[in-house]
């Protein structure tokens, strides 16, 4: 279990993070087409995951946003944006947004995903949603990088996760 804060309040996740140079968590998330995919689908990619509570919220969107952008340097890799939005919202955010460089993936049908890679949260008043995060995997599903976002509110480091796709 981690602790994290909420807006300086104290929340507490399931576990911890995935640790660097493990096997990443094989999942099950749902894409815009509805279909389950899983790590299998972005094979031979490298994959940075960030994992946010919501796309309906200002650092989740900002983020999602500067992710789109930076994306456009890393060819050989995939940036997954998870969140529990259903599907249908996080396609009409991306659409408005013109952000065509990201996948979402949404944790509809299981929270099997968040409770795996430990960013659950257990308490506060985002409970059930996942704490911030970001993790890198590389081409072997490898992790080469995590961040468990100690304040949710606060957006990731953006330059550690991108250093950690070369």
């Amino acid at each position: 279990m981690a602790t994290i804060t909420f807006k300086g309040n104290p929340v507490t996740t399931n576990g911890e993070l995935p640790a660097v140079g493990a096997a990443a968590p094989d999942f099950k998330l749902v894409k815009g087409d509805l279909k389950d995919v899983g790590l299998s689908e972005f094979a031979g990619k490298k994959k940075l995951m960030s994992i946010v509570p919501s796309l309906d919220t200002s650092v989740c969107a900002l983020s999602t946003r500067k992710l789109n952008e930076e994306s456009k340097q890393h060819p050989d890799a995939v940036v997954l944006i998870i969140s529990a939005d259903l599907p249908f919202a996080q396609k009409r955010f991306c659409d408005s947004e013109g952000l065509n460089n990201v996948v979402p993936l949404s944790m509809m049908r299981s929270r099997n995903f968040a409770k795996d890679y430990g960013v659950l949260q257990e308490s506060g008043p985002l409970a059930g949603l996942t704490a911030r995060a970001v993790v890198v995997l590389d081409e072997n599903n490898r992790v080469r990088y995590t961040e468990l976002v100690p304040e949710i509110a606060q957006e990731p480091d953006y330059a550690a996760a991108l250093a950690a796709l070369k």
